[in-house]
């Protein structure tokens, strides 16, 4: 191979590698958070399925399995509608479609899209850690289910340390 061909070989590589930073993440690295995350959103994904939103009141209760600081669950119908926030209440029954975060990611309408699309997954996003103002990164794990009949989903999120 002549000098030419490796070094726009080399260009090609190195330009890629630059532009993959600028892809997200799919998901968060892998920790003992994300796996604790995803397990309970799961668990919750088989109560709602099997009970609808009477389980919302297993998942309101506070230093539960379910809601401890800064753990919680949240559910949404596919069209945006809050059906569960425990630890922001006043948001039940709001619409979140077009709300973005301190970047301008219309984190919400992902956090659906995800769950229409694959069924199930991590978004990542910008919110103030509990008792804080300043946005963090944020991992939300989001499953879809049927709550009463209605699509909706099931989430959770951990701030990575």
């Amino acid at each position: 191979m002549n000098t030419k061909a490796l070094v726009v070989g080399f260009i090609m590589v190195a330009s890629l590698a630059a532009a993959t930073p600028a892809i997200s993440q799919q998901a968060p690295p892998p920790s003992q958070q994300a796996d604790q995350t995803r397990a309970l959103v799961d668990r919750a994904a088989a109560l709602v399925d099997k009970e609808g939103k009477v389980a919302f009141t297993e998942f309101r209760k506070k230093d539960s399995e379910w809601f401890h600081s800064p753990t919680y669950l949240y559910a949404y119908d596919l069209k945006g509608n809050v059906l569960l926030n425990p630890a922001f209440p006043a948001r039940e029954g709001t619409n979140v479609i077009g709300q973005k975060d301190a970047k301008g990611k219309l984190f919400h309408n992902e956090i659906i899209k995800t769950a229409e699309t694959k069924g199930s997954g991590w978004v990542d996003y910008m919110f103030p850690k509990p008792e804080q103002t300043e946005p963090s990164q944020k991992w939300a794990y989001v499953k879809k289910v049927m709550i009463d009949g209605t699509p909706g989903l099931i989430a959770s999120g951990f701030y990575p340390q």
